[in-house]
């Protein structure tokens, strides 16, 4: 250390093992302020500034932006510590950095999804999962869901069916599942088509939203006692579930629970419109990878449907 204390742009640079080209980056932009000037003009620095020095340094490493080292170490100076300020800033790096990983594995599989099936659809395999953002972007699977639900249903029943038939994509992807999941956004994607039919279900068509709050409320209490008899390989069967499943229609529509309304809700759910390829997909994307599938709301719904069918079949015997 020289006789007054300070050091040299290069000095301090060396010190610190960098150029003097970065010091004078730092310096010029206020991160690195100069202690005082010789008489010739040159640049000196106090003994604080090589720790400093070496604090910007690390917290560049981390890639975080001049404007956040900046506030860090305001803080710094202001408090005499690094606190909130280098908290967030790690809080937030790690957050972009999970995001850049969950892209990075989607790539991977998707690219995996590509190499694993055969030549000659690889063409078609590609254009398919490379349609698909990473990491994936599930809004489309929302909108195609809000134009199925009935119109107007509560914001509050809607968020809460969402978060049950819209599927999170895995932290991790197998191949397969990121196959599932571009298969699924193809099918949500693609143009309705105007002489298809209904596109929903007959219990929709008058329901307003005392009722479709209601209906969907239900269903989901019959769904997940479903789920639980389907877990145990159960066949279909009347019992709690389906009492669960009828009791939602009839309470939408204050209805009795009689033999003639559970035959006139199975012809209606016949012929309603069905869309099982989303759920054997969302199954595919949400199981473990070469375990048993976990119901979904779809397959629960089919399971109870059955369910109601036989005990039809059963009254007739």
């Amino acid at each position: 250390m020289p006789h007054d204390g300070l050091w040299g742009i290069g000095e301090l640079a060396e010190r610190a093992g960098v150029s003097v080209k970065t010091v004078r980056f730092y310096s010029d932009g206020g991160l690195l302020p100069e202690a005082a000037r010789s008489a010739g003009g040159h640049r000196r620095y106090g003994p604080g500034s090589l720790e400093r020095l070496r604090m910007i340094r690390s917290l560049r490493s981390m890639d975080l932006p001049v404007s956040v080292v900046r506030r860090v170490l305001d803080e710094e100076d202001t408090a005499g510590r690094a606190g909130g300020a280098l908290e967030d800033a790690v809080a937030a790096q790690l957050r972009t950095l999970g995001t850049h990983l969950r892209a990075l594995r989607w790539r991977e599989a998707a690219l995996r999804s590509v190499q694993e099936c055969p030549a000659a659809e690889r063409p078609a395999r590609l254009r398919l999962v490379g349609a698909v953002t990473a990491p994936p972007d599930t809004g489309p699977l929302a909108r195609f869901w809000r134009g199925w639900l009935p119109p107007r249903m509560p914001a509050r029943s809607v968020t809460a069916f969402l978060d049950v038939a819209v599927p999170q994509p895995p932290e991790d992807p197998a191949p397969d599942q990121v196959l599932a999941f571009a298969q699924l956004y193809a099918m949500v994607s693609r143009p309705c088509d105007q002489n298809a039919g209904p596109t929903q279900p007959h219990a929709h068509r008058a329901a307003g939203a005392r009722e479709s709050a209601v209906l969907y409320a239900g269903l989901a209490e019959a769904y997940g006692l479903a789920a639980t008899e389907m877990r145990q390989d159960r066949e279909p069967c009347p019992g709690q579930a389906l009492d669960a499943f009828v009791d939602a229609y009839t309470s939408a529509g204050t209805t009795a629970d009689t033999p003639g309304f559970r035959r006139v809700l199975a012809r209606q759910l016949a012929a309603d419109p069905r869309i099982d390829r989303y759920w054997e997909l969302t199954a595919e994307l949400t199981g473990p990878p070469g375990g048993p599938p976990e119901p979904t709301a779809g397959a629960a719904h089919d399971w109870l449907r059955a369910a109601l069918d036989a005990e039809a079949e059963a009254a007739r015997s």
